[in-house]
């Protein structure tokens, strides 16, 4: 019985090839902590998020699943490209990225609000939620501006740390970060170049 189980799998015989995925992800930890990333098969990125813990990971990938595409892989080759960049970035050896960003799963006013970032508010700079919702052309939403902020779902690629209370302080309710204090205090001072290799 066990000859003629084996015989059914003649050597031609070759294991079925999966379709890629819709979306590919990867959990990296990071000088600022740890982050998921996430691409789409055409290499848009589509999410660089802290993750605390798998509850916070599974919160994404849910999210992920429900808005992009249920086809959702923890493959890191095709982020190779994204990983590499936020090294470099994170180690002060390039001020950018070239990986195409993809804000499938921000709001409206979120887009708004992120595009007006990029825009206006370059590497070693700095703005307020008040200044940024002028800049959008809402002068009065600085709180909303700032709830936009701490749902970006591409922290880091679209810096959102860059982002001050009116007072300049980066800790407490107003100026928190998705990462925390000590990661916005970190890509701040990277950026200044109060930080030596």
């Amino acid at each position: 019985m066990t000859t003629d189980l084996l015989g059914a799998f003649a050597p031609d015989v070759r294991p079925p090839v999966l379709p890629e995925s819709d979306v590919s992800y990867a959990v990296e930890d990071t000088a600022v902590g740890r982050l998921l990333l996430a691409v789409r098969a055409d290499g848009r990125l589509v999410t660089s998020a802290y993750v605390t813990s798998t509850d916070d990971e599974d919160a994404w990938l849910q999210r992920l699943s429900d808005v992009v595409s249920p086809r959702v892989l923890r493959h890191a080759k095709p982020l190779d490209t994204a990983r590499r960049e936020l090294t470099a970035y994170l180690s002060g050896t390039v001020t950018g990225f070239s990986v195409p960003v993809d804000l499938v799963l921000a709001s409206e006013f979120q887009r708004a609000v992120l595009g007006g970032l990029v825009a206006g508010v370059g590497y070693g700079a700095s703005t307020t939620y008040g200044e940024l919702a002028a800049t959008i052309s809402r002068p009065g939403a600085s709180r909303a501006v700032g709830s936009a902020l701490g749902a970006n779902p591409v922290c880091v690629f679209v810096p959102c740390h860059r982002v001050l209370p009116a007072g300049g302080s980066v800790g407490g309710r107003v100026g928190g970060y998705a990462g925390g204090p000590a990661a916005k205090e970190f890509l701040l001072a990277l950026e200044s170049g109060g930080i030596a290799d």
